[in-house]
């Protein structure tokens, strides 16, 4: 026997060692069970994002010739990305100009010698398909990276974001060159912690300026998606519930803005939404959860774990399908050479209707009816489908609970069609910035659909300031307009110990605009232990808090 082979036994042997001993470990500290909120019981059919999956399509590939425990197999083995010689991880799908769907995603040789956790050492292949569903077929390597996301820039630049990492292109199709990304905290805490500019998520906003959101919640802008990146939310976005939070997803419709992260340990997603991506409500219910791989003749593919979901969206930005980098065991169980493996699958999602609220002052409890305009499509006929006695529309705090508002009469507009709601029970409150229609169509299947609210800005200027800067009795305060429209005047406030120290005028500002506010404020007494505060009011509503200790800040 060779001293390579034999060094391959050893190898193989420490890594089965570890893998059972990490077996043991991951089941207990890395699976939890979390329990659900009482009141999920009572959410009816389309009040969670989970009820929006649908069977994955027949591809032609079902077998039970493929890798995998039984929970997987048989399987439809064309849907998405797979080959027996590769592991396959994330990665996200755009409809390119070619007419072609392009994948960006992760992958590394499934005999790697640490198994599921060479994932350290993956490439970033780019794959395209004629479906969204796949079959995808590589075209190309782009270089070394894990966790992949791309998008397209307003001057049609493409940027390739991995984990520690960008690459650039003119082209989908290459060539591709690594670049340099800055990111600029602007003073805010944890951001240099280990982990936390990892597994970014990106959205590109009307006016072509960038959102990011990181893996540990926090948003940050960039005006055009190449130059730096800033950090606005001083806190976490995330639910303030018990969680291990990773991977999250951002994106926007023609409506408003979407989250979905998944708490890795409890195997379980949330679903947060929000009109400025920087303050998040959050919908009750599953955003997805094992269970939800079901193909169209039934046969469940029942993955241990579901992570990196992705999204494909419509002109309208509607998602239709979703990718999930799936396993079939738990992660270290995975070994080089053996029967288990992961891919890229693709799941079908109902898409929301178009809808347009019609009432032209906002909707209060003292309002008497609403009229909710439902667009006709190629695929969708209001004046035939709808099963009208099934409709509610309202607040989603309403509506996915079965309440809401009930169609008391509807009359056709050319091809769409108008229903018209009694107002009473609608649920909508000042917090609210968009309406949920949620029922069923003629054939019983669920259908829902996001409208706008009358009297609601929806592009808002987004003020956000540096902690001060002091020097002997003045302190400079640097404000900058990250919003998508001109701010009006607001006032910055700085506070110390409790103090207030000093307050004055910000004037408007152009979106990006930055100015430094110049403060007098006396004599004031730092010490390592001090607490600043920097507050922003405008309109009479606080906008932005930010406090640091002096020795954080350092």
């Amino acid at each position: 026997m060779s001293t390579y082979a034999r060094i391959n036994i050893l190898v193989g042997l420490s890594v089965g060692i570890a893998a059972v001993t990490a077996n043991g470990m991951e089941k207990k500290k890395h699976v939890v069970e979390r329990e659900r909120p009482a009141e999920w019981k009572n959410l009816v059919f389309g009040g969670r994002f989970a009820d929006r999956f649908l069977p994955m399509p027949d591809l032609g590939g079902m077998t039970s010739d493929t890798w995998g425990e039984t929970n997987v197999v048989p399987r439809e083995v064309r849907n998405g990305i797979e080959d027996p010689e590769w592991s396959y991880w994330g990665g996200n799908t755009m409809l390119e100009e070619d007419g072609k769907f392009h994948l960006m995603v992760a992958r590394w040789p499934e005999d790697a010698p640490k198994g599921h956790m060479s994932w350290f050492d993956s490439e970033v292949a780019h794959a395209v398909s004629d479906s969204p569903y796949g079959p995808f077929e590589v075209t190309q390597v782009i270089g070394p990276g894990h966790n992949p996301t791309y998008y397209r820039t307003q001057s049609g630049q493409y940027m390739l974001y991995i984990i520690d990492g960008w690459y650039t292109a003119d082209s989908v199709n290459g060539p591709w060159t690594e670049v340099e990304v800055e990111y600029d905290s602007r003073d805010r805490k944890n951001t240099k912690q280990k982990n936390y500019l990892h597994n970014n998520t990106f959205i590109k906003r009307e006016d072509g300026s960038f959102y990011m959101l990181n893996r540990h919640g926090q948003a940050w802008f960039s005006k055009d998606g190449i130059d730096t990146y800033y950090r606005v939310s001083p806190e976490i976005v995330y639910p303030k519930v018990p969680g291990r939070f990773e991977d999250p997803l951002v994106w926007k419709d023609h409506i408003q803005y979407h989250l979905i992260v998944n708490d890795w340990a409890g195997r379980i997603a949330w679903h947060q939404r929000s009109r400025d991506g920087v303050n998040w409500v959050v919908e009750p219910g599953e955003a997805y959860m094992p269970g939800i791989a079901v193909n169209e003749n039934g046969t469940k593919e029942d993955w241990f774990k579901f992570e990196r979901i992705r999204v494909v969206q419509d002109e309208y930005g509607r998602p239709f399908a979703a990718n999930f980098a799936v396993i079939d065991v738990l992660k270290h169980s995975d070994l080089p050479n053996d029967k288990h493996n992961s891919k890229l699958i693709v799941i079908p999602m109902t898409v929301g209707r178009l809808l347009t609220v019609m009432n032209k002052e906002p909707i209060t409890a003292e309002t008497k009816t609403i009229r909710v305009k439902v667009q006709a499509e190629d695929d969708f006929n209001p004046h035939t489908d709808l099963d009208l006695d099934s409709l509610r529309f309202g607040a989603s705090s309403e509506v996915n609970f079965g309440r809401g508002c009930r169609v008391v009469k509807s009359r056709k507009q050319g091809d769409d069609l108008v229903l018209v709601f009694d107002a009473k029970g609608n649920g909508f409150s000042e917090e609210n910035f968009a309406g949920k229609l949620l029922g069923k169509n003629k054939e019983g299947k669920m259908l829902f659909g996001w409208t706008r609210l009358p009297g609601i800005d929806y592009l808002e200027p987004i003020l956000s300031a540096r902690l001060p800067v002091f020097k002997g009795k003045t302190a400079n305060v640097e404000v900058q307009n990250f919003g998508q429209v001109a701010s009006e005047s607001a006032v910055v406030t700085v506070i110390v110990d409790d103090r207030e120290v000093a307050s004055g005028a910000v004037p408007a500002l152009n979106p990006f605009e930055k100015i430094d506010v110049k403060l007098k404020t006396g004599k004031v007494q730092l010490t390592p232990k001090s607490k600043i505060t920097v507050r922003l009011d405008c309109k009479g509503k606080t906008v932005e808090e930010l406090t640091r200790s002096m020795k954080e800040r350092k």
